[in-house]
């Protein structure tokens, strides 16, 4: 997952990182506005236009790395009718995005493999897709802030833990930068990968 992609794969990769960020994000906003905050939608980022998502810094991460993030989702939990559930639901969405994203991908792969066989470049930039998407999704699993995993720590974490989430929290982004930078999120992440990677296609 470290290796540099050559200058193909990054060609392809990227309408792959487009689609993977953009439904990401607005998965996210679409399951809060379900559930009753209209804030995305008010801020104009209720859409699938990638240039409303697009964060330049974690697109390139995600092109070159395949894992990354986007723009974040603006939520107000002051909407939902039951905020930790909520909080949740929408904190799920955007992974859940992803891997139907992939799925579907790779349901293409497997039961319509003619297109796919006949034209490789087709056929890389499915299965380029397929690990995109799983990358985005399992890296903002991750519960470290800002990434959307940290949200479900919020909820569940036990009121006297809550410190230690808050500290997290301000200097999230730092320690997600030096755990890249050693390799620890990509040591813990890429067997995740595979495996999920082996299940689809």
């Amino acid at each position: 997952m470290s290796n540099f992609p050559a200058l193909g794969d990054l060609l392809l990769s990227l309408p792959a990182v487009l689609w993977a960020i953009t439904f990401h994000e607005f998965c996210h906003g679409y399951a809060a506005y379900r559930l009753g905050d209209p804030t995305a939608a008010k801020r104009g980022r209720l859409t699938l236009n990638p240039l409303a998502h697009l964060d330049p810094v974690g697109a390139l991460m995600l092109l070159i790395f395949r894992f990354g993030w986007a723009k974040p989702i603006p939520i107000e939990p002051r909407y939902f009718k039951h905020p930790r559930r909520d909080l949740i639901i929408v904190s799920l969405a955007g992974a859940a995005g992803n891997f139907l994203t992939a799925v579907l991908c790779g349901f293409l792969v497997k039961f319509f493999p003619g297109p796919f066989m006949a034209v490789p470049a087709l056929g890389r930039f499915i299965v380029l897709m397929v690990l995109i998407n799983l990358g985005l999704g399992v890296f903002n699993l991750i519960p470290i802030p800002p990434l959307d995993g940290s949200k479900l720590l919020y909820v569940l974490l036990p009121p006297k833990w809550m410190g230690g989430f808050f500290w997290l929290e301000r200097y999230g982004f730092f320690v997600l930068m030096v755990l890249l930078f050693l390799g620890v999120i990509q040591t813990v992440m890429s067997p995740i990968i595979r495996a999920l990677l082996f299940m689809i296609l």
